[in-house]
């Protein structure tokens, strides 16, 4: 089959130093970003330097060098960061029970296949081997299960923090001119990216390594007991997706409805009682929730490949390096993501608003050239020139090229999903211009054209997914659709610092205006936000391209594990399975609406209650109850999140246990169709609408 050129010895090495020097990386660029002083005694000196540590501050204009706006942007950040810290401490507990819950119901089925026997059994796959007992299957199932999910819980926590810690910074940077903010919000997203590619990398690899003390040469079992990083990574993503987005929508709508329809006030006016929950929403939702978000996919298609490695020659033979091709990609792609995140912040200085949208897109071409490079290196030196994978029953003959070639096409389709997003969401384009020239004639058509738009954006990205698939299938059967959606994620690092500088400079934009700083800097803030908007909305779209990949991946290896040759359409078990699993993203969908419906309605009640009763509020005598609506959104989403997970997380159980696995498959092939359509659509109707609007303003 031929030699790998990377040994074994080498590998052990490359995985955790490239890790190391991502968590290196973001730890400098924290300390780059914490440079920003939020305490008012500083004066900037004389000598300039370029990144701007002791510039003179642009404009001198009155009260631009008063202390005390410096010393209210920190009131506020702080505010911000105990609302969202108590919102995600209250949040893991819910999060943390329903976690042991789950991990024990793994132990017990898995552990239950034999019997809880502690005796060795045939292999699944090589029935004249033998693998070790499930019981050891489930324990150590279980324990990458909790692992996946604390290393989600702490991305998305750490993110969250890194985010709180830089929003008033990057409003304080704003006062000496564009530029200088972009860096701070753009460095702090790449703390975030860059922590957690380089933590999910380094807990997996050090996972494997531990497991494999016991496992010995049974890498069969080894790697089956490793999935349950993924299962651990994704559920938790689940409920901080949920419960973060109930959250920051309840806190939206109730804080602009009353605000600034009914009592006619600037967004994010520190009159609006609302307005600290809408800020702290930004962050529990669209960087907790992001976070934990694309960890989980991360996870889970590293994990994909790697079981469908164990059981193909790279198993077979014990090739170390090439069945850790998956983590070697990814070690990769955090060294071209750190290269790719100096364009931004060194090389080149933003000077002025229409550059800040190039310069994030720039990320993205940069990032996937250099990775592409970066892919063949990596496919050269550490897989053989040929070897087989394991395709329903039998092995399949692949050529290392093929595989380069399965982990490019999902590394370009990212590429695509990025740039139709940011199509039909930024203003500089028609389709978001042409959603905002309809407001002329009332809302009636604003919702259509919005409704149209998300429909239409979901073509290109599907045919993208489509073709991926295609030519990843035919090279490399399910481990090349596996290494594709990990393709689309080895650029995770430059995603997720484009994805949370979005919120960043939304929160940054909002302490602006509750710091009564002048409008010269809001503008310059919300010149910033819409480029958030739109990468917020780019964001999403890999985390859709990525994770209809994964399920596809994952949907194979079940299908190979519960030893179904075909799944037929047209036997009835099948079919009906398949017509209830695309109506489940709606039911999720309807959850999730309603909740957010219902929590918004208590902040509307409560926002007018206090403009109502508090005397001197509107004339901004009085100060507003901020925990109050801190509160309700809290509430609210803790409780709203526990239904929608349930029904995600029990459906499969319930219709595997009482219609078998070929209802089963139906179910969750017909889940994974509808819900890419729903996603993208629903995604950047959002984006889309949102940016109408900053383009009318």
């Amino acid at each position: 089959m031929g030699a790998v050129l990377l040994s074994e010895f080498a590998t052990e090495i490359v995985v955790p130093v490239c890790a190391v020097i991502g968590i290196a990386f973001s730890l400098v660029q924290w300390v780059l970003v914490s440079r920003v002083k939020l305490n008012p005694e500083r004066h900037a000196s004389g000598n300039s330097n370029k990144n701007g540590y002791s510039d003179y501050l642009i404009e001198e204009e009155e009260g631009l060098n008063d202390p005390s706006v410096v010393t209210k942007c920190a009131e506020i950040q702080s505010a911000i960061s105990e609302g969202a810290t108590s919102f995600l401490f209250t949040e893991y507990q819910y999060v943390g029970i329903f976690m042991v819950a789950f991990a024990i119901l793994i132990f017990l089925f898995l552990g239950s296949v034999e019997g809880f026997s502690s005796k060795s059994q045939p292999c699944t796959y090589d029935k004249e081997k033998t693998c070790k007992p499930a019981l050891a299957t489930a324990i150590f199932s279980t324990i990458s299960f909790l692992l996946g999910a604390i290393t989600s819980v702490l991305s998305g926590f750490l993110g969250m923090k890194i985010a709180t810690y830089a929003n008033a910074r990057t409003t304080l940077e704003a006062r000496k001119g564009v530029g200088k903010a972009f860096i701070v919000a753009f460095r702090s997203g790449a703390v975030m990216g860059f922590l957690l590619a380089a933590n999910g990398l380094l807990v997996l690899f050090v996972a494997i390594n531990l497991f494999k003390l016991y496992y010995g040469d049974d890498w069969e079992g080894l790697f089956e007991a490793i999935t349950g990083y993924g299962l651990g990574g994704s559920s938790m993503a689940l409920f901080g997706r949920v419960g973060g987005g109930i959250y920051t929508k309840a806190a939206d709508v109730g804080a602009d409805l009353v605000g600034k329809v009914e009592r006619n006030i600037p967004e994010d006016d520190p009159r609006n009682p609302a307005v600290i929950a809408d800020n702290v929403g930004d962050n529990v939702g669209d960087i907790a929730g992001m976070g934990s978000d694309l960890f989980g996919s991360y996870a889970e298609s590293s994990c994909a490949a790697l079981v469908v490695a164990s059981i193909s020659s790279f198993g077979i033979n014990h090739e170390f390096t090439a069945m850790l091709y998956p983590l070697l990609i990814s070690s990769v792609g955090i060294l071209v993501c750190l290269i790719t995140t100096l364009f931004a912040t060194d090389f080149f200085e933003i000077k002025a608003v229409k550059e800040i949208e190039p310069a994030l897109k720039k990320q993205l071409i940069i990032s996937t050239v250099l990775m592409t490079v970066g892919i063949a290196i990596v496919t050269w030196v550490g897989v053989p020139s040929s070897f087989t994978i394991y395709n329903f029953g039998d092995q399949k003959v692949v050529k290392n090229w093929q595989l380069f070639l399965c982990v490019g096409v999902g590394l370009w389709a990212g590429l695509i999903i990025g740039f139709v997003t940011e199509y039909y969401t930024s203003n500089a384009y028609s389709p978001v211009q042409d959603v905002a020239d309809s407001c002329r004639t009332g809302a009636a058509t604003n919702v259509i054209f919005g409704l149209a738009l998300g429909y239409k954006s979901v073509i290109i990205p599907i045919f993208a997914i489509a073709i991926s698939i295609f030519v990843s299938f035919s090279f490399a059967a399910m481990y090349g659709i596996a290494v594709a959606a990990l393709g689309m994620l080895s650029t995770i690092a430059t995603g997720l610092a484009i994805d949370a500088y979005g919120p960043i400079s939304d929160n940054a934009g909002g302490i602006a205006e509750m710091a009564g700083m002048s409008h010269h800097i809001r503008e310059r803030t919300d010149a910033l936000d819409a480029a958030g908007n739109t990468t917020a909305a780019i964001g999403k779209g890999f985390a859709i391209g990525s994770a209809a990949l994964v399920s596809l991946a994952l949907f194979g290896a079940f299908v190979s594990r519960a030893a179904i040759s075909t799944v037929d359409v047209l036997t009835p078990k099948v079919f009906i399975g398949l017509i209830v699993g695309a109506m489940l993203p709606y039911w999720f969908s309807a959850m999730t609406m309603k909740s957010v419906g219902s929590a918004a309605l208590k902040m509307v009640e409560e926002v007018r209650r206090q403009f109502n009763t508090i005397p001197g509020l509107m004339e901004g005598r009085a100060k507003p109850d901020y925990a109050t609506c801190v509160k309700i959104s809290t509430d609210a989403s803790i409780k709203e999140m526990i239904p929608p997970g349930a029904l995600v997380m029990l459906t499969p159980l319930i219709v595997g246990t009482f219609f078998g696995v070929e209802t089963l498959a139906g179910v969750l092939a017909g889940a994974l169709v509808s819900g890419v359509q729903i996603a993208i659509s629903a995604s950047n109707t959002g984006g889309a609408w949102d940016n109408a609007k900053k383009y009318i303003e």
